[in-house]
């Protein structure tokens, strides 16, 4: 019997103690609506999803020094979405960053070009593109020598990027993964 997958991702839950900026946060960088919001919980979508996120509200369902309040929190590393193209993946950078939201760390792995930013409760997401047309190019990339020698990748400066886009440069020349800049193991930092 072959495995059973998700077809797509459908939401993610937040365990916050800064539930109305969490909100806010949300609502400014994907333009998401609430859909239903009592003082424990809130839910919102940016489309005909019912929810793409929910929030708990644990200054109400786990007071400071309560019981509960001692059981650590199981965090999210972070969830990731795909943008349709390079294009569309550096606008919505551009926006957010005239809302002064900006990523922490800007890479490109090789399969994806990434951009990765923090809620206000350092939740991570992850903003990419895919650098390949079809799966199987995306894996056969995974498993070649350029992959294996630096499976991290390797940052940019999406402000270049969007200069050199809009001079006119191929989407091309941005997709393929230069292999000459080699990442230390710290996430995010080049070695020199």
């Amino acid at each position: 019997m072959p495995r059973v997958r998700p077809a797509k991702f459908v939401h993610v839950v937040y365990r916050t103690r800064r539930f109305e900026p969490m909100i806010a946060w949300y609502q400014a960088v994907f333009d998401a609506r609430v859909q239903y919001q009592n003082p424990a919980l809130a839910f919102l979508t940016y489309d005909d999803e019912h929810h793409r996120f929910a929030f708990a509200n644990l200054a109400v369902l786990q007071p400071e020094g309560s019981d509960l309040d001692r059981r650590g929190a199981i965090g999210v590393d972070h969830v990731a979405y795909t943008y349709p193209s390079l294009p569309d993946l550096l606008a919505h950078y551009r926006q957010l960053k005239e809302m002064d939201i900006r990523p922490y760390w800007c890479v490109h792995h090789g399969i994806t070009v990434s951009m990765y930013y923090a809620d206000p409760d350092g939740n991570q997401m992850e903003f990419q593109v895919d650098c390949f047309a079809a799966n199987d190019e995306a894996n056969a990339y995974m498993h070649g020598p350029h992959f294996s020698a630096n499976p991290i990748g390797v940052e940019y400066d999406p402000d270049d990027w969007l200069r050199r886009l809009e001079a006119g440069a191929p989407l091309a020349e941005f997709l393929t993964r230069q292999t000459d800049l080699p990442v230390s193991p710290v996430r995010g930092s080049v070695s020199a």
